[in-house]
């Protein structure tokens, strides 16, 4: 008798969780001027549930009934967090958010040395971001660049366990994976899941040591009610780093790494956002980040080119381009998924069924322009629209 109200009541619960109706929150953010604001943390207050804004401002997330009378939260360096309640946010006739920018008026005399602030933002790293292990959903998308045009594309959907950027990635599993046609000549390829050259370029997570750069403040600012100051720190003028660390916690918001000249120095051209949990602790919320290099030019190409009287190069420009969503994070362990031990290997290698009701059915972040200007070069290849590449390519 027990075993079957046991089954009637799993069964209810069933019913009523798949009942569940989604909504989408999507919109656009500007500032007072009407310029769009880029990469700003849109989140629902007091749970684990968000987004980032593209660089083109523009946000889009699921949710549920229960979420409909919570407060949605929007936050980006240097202007005050707006604040509305889901419901009404969803009912209004314009879904422009327009952040205010926030006045800075903080004392020179009081603010002591740069490599301080940067130096107490390096120590308190562990006591600032989610350190306990926890599991994040994640869509890795990466290009391939032969001869300065995107030829190839694969994307994968990711389980990640990780314990913040003051430590490494543990386990990762994919989940879901779908790629464009193959119009690459030279298929260079990756020793490891571009993930963990993700890790290997964070200068957080590689151990950055303070004295190695020079440091000097560029500019105030602020976050979610927080005062800002933008760190610069140059390497020898090989590598450029930009912190954004909260006056008051030390917290490192975001991190920019740009190269100089572009093809030199230990770290890649790149962008890291965090944003905060439900206790005010940062996890990884975006990334994009360029690796380019040179690869050997086949003889059947060169042989094409020169039947087609083109010049013939003995090495060919070949480069990665990669941009990554953190679409949830889960600290609960009793809810994390069952992980195998997956060889390290390119991201072309692992052998995914395509699943095309879970591509047509998750909440894909909108389109960055980072992203169309790479599907925009892949299709123009030969004018095939990346819809039906994923159709004909992933049987």
């Amino acid at each position: 008798m027990n075993k079957v109200v046991l089954l009637i009541l799993s069964f209810f619960i069933t019913i009523v969780s798949f009942s569940q109706k989604k909504t989408a929150v999507k919109g656009i953010i500007l500032d007072q001027e009407n310029f769009l604001i880029s990469y700003a943390s849109v989140g629902i207050m007091n749970k684990n549930i968000g987004t980032t804004s593209t660089d083109e401002g523009s946000f889009y997330l699921m949710v549920t009934d229960k979420e409909m009378n919570d407060t949605l939260q929007i936050s980006s360096i240097g202007y005050d967090t707006y604040k509305v309640r889901i419901k009404d946010f969803i009912s209004q006739k314009s879904h422009k958010v327009i952040l205010k920018e926030k006045t800075i008026e903080l004392s020179e005399i009081s603010i002591v040395s740069t490599e301080y602030y940067v130096k107490k933002a390096l120590k308190n790293l562990k006591n600032n971001t989610v350190r306990k292990k926890h599991e994040l959903k994640i869509l890795y998308r990466r290009w391939s660049v032969e001869d300065d045009i995107c030829r190839f594309y694969i994307e994968h959907f990711m389980n990640v366990i990780d314990r913040g950027p003051s430590s490494y990635i543990s386990k990762y599993s994919i989940q879901e994976s779908r790629k464009s046609s193959e119009y690459r000549f030279i298929k260079n390829s990756q020793n490891r899941h571009a993930i963990e050259y993700m890790e290997i370029n964070n200068p957080l997570r590689d151990g950055m040591f303070l004295n190695d750069y020079e440091w000097k403040k560029i500019e105030n600012s602020s976050y979610d009610g927080e005062d800002v100051l933008v760190a610069e720190g140059s390497n020898n003028g090989i590598n450029t780093i930009k912190l954004y660390i909260g006056y008051d916690s030390y917290k490192i918001y975001r991190l920019e790494i740009i190269r100089s000249p572009p093809k030199v120095g230990k770290y890649l051209n790149a962008i890291y956002l965090y944003k905060k949990n439900n206790e005010g602790k940062l996890y990884l919320s975006y990334h994009n980040r360029e690796w380019g290099g040179s690869a050997k030019t086949p003889k059947s190409v060169k042989r094409h080119h020169a039947l087609k009287n083109k010049s013939i190069k003995e090495f060919t420009p070949v480069a990665y381009r990669h941009e990554v969503f953190v679409l949830e994070i889960e600290e609960d362990e009793k809810k994390f998924e069952t992980y195998k031990t997956i060889e390290k290997m390119d991201m072309t290698l692992y052998e995914i069924p395509y699943n095309e009701n879970f591509w047509n059915s998750i909440s894909l972040p909108p389109e960055t322009s980072f992203y169309k200007k790479n599907i925009r070069e892949l299709e123009s290849l030969f004018n095939v629209p990346i819809a039906t590449q994923f159709k004909y390519s992933n049987r």
